[in-house]
């Protein structure tokens, strides 16, 4: 995500009503915005985090069942944290520059210190030794692993020794399974995981694929839904638009199209995307607006994923916020 809120004027409206003071203390020391919002100059020092806020302990957030496992309904994406951007290559260097092993650390525990209970990440030896030294400290953030039987994910047996709550095959491997009609390769990685202990689930970006496989009746406790169909071929593009655009193409219509698939399924689904990979946070409106659909649009027994990256401002405590305001169950 990335959320430094802009004016029409370019000005930061966080910083708005402290620009003055913004330009002095840019060149190196800390500084502090307007509200509560707090923000660490970088001029020659490296990346930091955004200073999240000192206030009481949060009330907690809902959670559901994913099979077993407790679950809340904010779960933290890794996108971020592993520098899958899904805009520019600049931007994924950013993050990954930020994401050292002791900020991923700091990142997760701030998750959990607003109430955060779950982590949905791929693997990276980043990703572990984070992962260990949080546990370490007595953390007890569950993790669920994204991966596949493909040359391209990381392979099942590097993944069991963190001991995940669940593992997912990965969306674009899904995707490229349903496209070639090797669906069955999908169907025996579920039953692969469940056979090694853990709650199984099947990612995707295409509603489709999720019905489909809803009817096919898979043993799959879950589904990672996208709210946007970021996969389709070039042939697909060009049928359907008559061109084939630069970079992954987000359509406006298509979270109503996954959230259709979300309320028909009967497993319990993870929604990711939410936020378009960061293309609908220009305004803290616009954020808001994309949980409140989110949440009204999923069933009450489903969550979602989504990728933070608070280093201008604290998103951890800002989603969780959203998700009180709008991810309450009310009985």
């Amino acid at each position: 995500m990335g959320r430094g809120y802009l004016e029409s004027d370019g000005t930061c409206m966080s910083c708005r009503g402290d620009r003055r003071e913004f330009l002095k203390r840019v060149g190196g020391a800390s500084l502090a915005a307007a509200g509560t919002s707090w923000f660490a100059a970088t001029a020659g020092q490296g990346p930091q985090a955004a200073e999240p806020a000192t206030s009481a302990k949060p009330s907690p957030l809902a959670k559901i069942k994913i099979g077993d496992r407790t679950v809340t309904r904010l779960i933290a994406g890794g996108n971020p944290v592993q520098g899958y951007a899904h805009s520019t290559q600049k931007l994924a260097q950013h993050m990954m520059e930020y994401f050292t092993v002791e900020q991923t650390v700091k990142f997760l525990l701030h998750c959990e210190e607003v109430g955060i209970n779950t982590f949905q990440c791929s693997y990276s030896d980043k990703v572990r030794d984070a992962l260990q030294k949080v546990w370490e400290s007595g953390s007890k953030i569950q993790w669920i692993a994204l991966t596949a039987d493909d040359p391209t994910q990381t392979p099942m047996d590097l993944i069991l020794p963190l001991k995940p709550v669940a593992i997912s095959h990965h969306g674009v491997v899904t995707d490229s399974r349903f496209r070639e009609g090797k669906t069955e390769l999908i169907h025996d990685y579920i039953k692969k995981v469940h056979d090694k202990g853990m709650l199984a689930g099947m990612s995707s970006h295409n509603p489709n694929n999720i019905r489909a496989a809803e009817e096919k009746g898979w043993e799959n406790d879950f589904f990672m839904t996208c709210f946007y169909n970021v996969v389709r071929t070039d042939e697909d593009l060009k049928r359907d638009f008559g061109a084939v655009p630069v970079g992954e193409l987000y359509l406006a219509d298509d979270p109503k199209k996954m959230t259709e698939a979300v309320r028909q399924s009967k497993r319990v689904c993870l929604g990711f995307k939410i936020l378009a990979a960061g293309r609908l946070c220009s305004s803290r409106f616009s954020v808001e607006q994309a949980f409140r659909f989110a949440f009204q649009n999923i069933k009450p027994t489903d969550a979602v994923i989504v990728g933070m990256y608070p280093r201008f401002s604290d998103e951890i405590a800002e989603n969780a916020d959203f998700t009180r305001k709008y991810g309450t169950i009310k009985a």
